[in-house]
């Protein structure tokens, strides 16, 4: 089985920033791309940011130059920066591993940004 554990959430003021870290353990053989994805209340979960196995990024426009996604393939973790914060960011933010044809989801963490 695999295993994500998302960390690094929390509240922050308008502004201010977080970095989020997701670390995968258990069967992991070759991963296709990892991600991170937001579902604020009321609102279907979208795509923030991901990035292939070859390094290649993509990103949100509402994220564009305020966040990167980045990885350490060694230690098979993920991690999302996040700048420039804004209240429209608050949201539970899950990061997802791909694998061959499976996805994996992690807990969830929240994030809160106001004031």
């Amino acid at each position: 089985q695999v295993q994500l554990v998302e960390s690094g959430g929390g509240l922050v003021q308008p502004g201010g920033s977080l970095r989020l870290s997701c670390a995968a353990s258990g069967s992991i053989f070759s991963i296709s791309a990892m991600g991170w994805y937001r579902q604020a209340p009321g609102k279907q979960r979208e795509l923030v940011a991901d990035i292939t196995s070859r390094g290649s990024t993509n990103y949100a426009d509402s994220v564009k130059g305020r966040f990167t996604i980045s990885r350490d393939n060694a230690k098979n973790t993920v991690y999302l920066q996040m700048n420039s914060l804004k209240p429209d960011d608050t949201a539970v933010y899950y990061c997802k591993l791909r694998i061959a044809f499976n996805d994996y989801w992690g807990q969830g963490t929240q994030v809160t940004v106001s004031s």
